[in-house]
């Protein structure tokens, strides 16, 4: 695959991803008016795309099934995201934690658009979130705002101390600072994110 391959096949998946992001279907206000100010964020984003450089991160495992999940929840993501899945840079950048050995091999989420993303943008991040099946990714925070839209899986997720099943083509608003936490089920979880706000500052552990 040449760069200027690859780099065609970044913007029709970030394409994709914004169209999905975007309904409004399965958000509640707080979270349109989310969407509408990270949809004006990223339009405002660079077009020119860094090559991807693959980490190979173990939790790609789990990026078959998910494909093949998508085809019936997001074919349209599905589509964008095969042929590029693997070369997306997947990573995990949490301490670790001795009451969950083996997360980091788990769980991760490829940055697209953002600070350390292949399209650069120091106001949002725009990426995808993994979750292998019958992983919990416990409760964390961050100063920035996060949107979620589920593309794969039916999850329990618990916003303070609010827990609810979850589906794909939800969209789960996280104000900042707020602790959250989620758990997979028997299906891998694959969501869509965003951040807006203090995009710089990590999550941390709860």
């Amino acid at each position: 695959m040449t760069a200027s391959d690859q780099a065609g096949q970044l913007r029709s998946l970030v394409a994709a991803l914004r169209r999905s992001f975007a309904d409004p279907n399965g958000a509640d206000d707080a979270a349109r008016v989310e969407i509408r100010r990270v949809e004006a964020l990223l339009a405002a984003a660079p077009l020119e795309a860094a090559a991807l450089q693959p980490t190979h991160h173990p939790l790609t495992r789990h990026l078959p099934a998910v494909l093949d999940l998508a085809e019936a929840t997001a074919p349209e993501v599905a589509a964008a995201l095969r042929p590029i899945a693997q070369q997306l840079p997947w990573r995990y950048g949490y301490t670790p934690r001795d009451d969950a050995p083996g997360l980091e091999g788990a769980m991760g989420w490829a940055e697209l658009i953002g600070p350390l993303a292949p399209i650069v943008s120091r106001e949002v991040c725009f990426g995808l979130t993994l979750i292998g099946p019958r992983t919990y990714y416990p409760p964390h925070r961050h100063p920035a705002v996060e949107l979620y839209r589920i593309v794969v899986g039916h999850p329990h997720w618990t916003v303070t101390t609010d827990t609810a099943p979850r589906q794909p083509g939800d969209a789960i608003l996280h104000a900042s600072d707020v602790v959250h936490a989620m758990r997979a089920d028997d299906e891998p979880l694959l969501a869509i994110y965003s951040w807006t706000g203090d995009v710089d500052t990590p999550s941390r552990w709860v």
